[in-house]
């Protein structure tokens, strides 16, 4: 089926208001991806050009740039989130679970939710068997946890023609790859509808930094101007924000007080709540 065909469209003006518990007016949903990047292939990004070109192998520079973030990176960031009280859904390959079980303990131990992001950090496109990634991502946050993980982001947001079917079919309740909305949407699926949470690119630190190449103070000034901008449109309907971050990224210590400013400032603010995606998922099937 094709992308198109698995929703219909809907005018924002046009739909029924929900209503948010307690009068909040809008949600903010935070989502730390961590990874595993294979240093025996080439690497999913790259900070560095090879300077003879191609892409070497082993990429010692840029594996050890990623891997920044998962030694040093993650705390700071896990250190802002507690310091704010802010629920966080976790975004990880499965892999992370046995490559990096200190940040899943930790995680776990939060309280954060735990959300499939593949089973390595290699597109859907390019597993040599999806449904068995998709199982396999599943089962082994289920083992680590104690709980089957209801959402999925796929790697770099990758699908197939059949990835939502796979997982509607193998469980999955939402998944956060089409960035086409502020409300949670539904897609068509073979098994049913699944729910699409709304994700960003636009305050999407792999985007800002990476691809753009803005200066660390982006960060935070996009994130500032998307939530004024959807405070304000909270009046009329709700809004969800997606505050999508990976520690080799924010985590930095350039960066890292850009992304306490935007919890020091969106805390202060009335009616906000600070949502994972499973209480995002589930406050938007209660108003059905």
């Amino acid at each position: 089926m094709r992308p198109d065909e698995r929703l219909e469209y809907s005018a924002i003006i046009d739909r029924p208001v929900p209503t948010l518990p307690g009068g909040a007016r809008m949600i903010v949903w935070t989502i730390v991806n961590v990874e595993v990047w294979d240093s025996t292939k080439p690497q999913p990004r790259t900070v560095i050009t090879p300077p003879a070109g191609g892409s070497p192998i082993p990429d010692v520079p840029n594996w050890a740039w990623h891997e920044y973030g998962n030694r040093i990176g993650f705390w700071r960031m896990k250190e802002v989130l507690d310091a704010f009280d802010v629920p966080t859904t976790l975004a990880l390959n499965g892999l992370v679970c046995k490559h990096y079980p200190r940040i899943a303990e930790e995680a776990h131990k939060a309280g954060w939710e735990f959300m499939g992001h593949g089973y390595s950090q290699l597109s859907m496109q390019k597993v040599e068997d999806e449904r068995l990634d998709i199982q396999k991502t599943r089962d082994i946050i289920k083992d680590f946890t104690g709980k089957a993980p209801r959402g999925w982001l796929g790697p770099a947001l990758t699908e197939t023609d059949e990835t939502v079917d796979i997982l509607k079919e193998e469980g999955f309740d939402y998944v956060a790859d089409w960035v086409l909305d502020d409300q949670p949407v539904e897609l068509k699926t073979r098994a049913g509808n699944l729910v699409n949470i709304p994700y960003t690119q636009e305050t999407n630190d792999v985007a800002m930094m990476l691809i753009q190449h803005h200066k660390a103070s982006e960060y935070a000034d996009r994130a500032l101007d998307q939530f004024e901008t959807f405070y304000e449109d909270s009046l009329k309907s709700p809004r969800v924000m997606a505050l999508p971050c990976h520690p080799y990224i924010v985590g930095v210590p350039h960066r890292i007080k850009y992304f306490r400013k935007i919890y020091e400032t969106i805390r202060r603010k009335p009616g906000v709540l600070f949502w994972t995606g499973s209480q995002i998922l589930d406050w938007y099937l209660s108003t059905k």
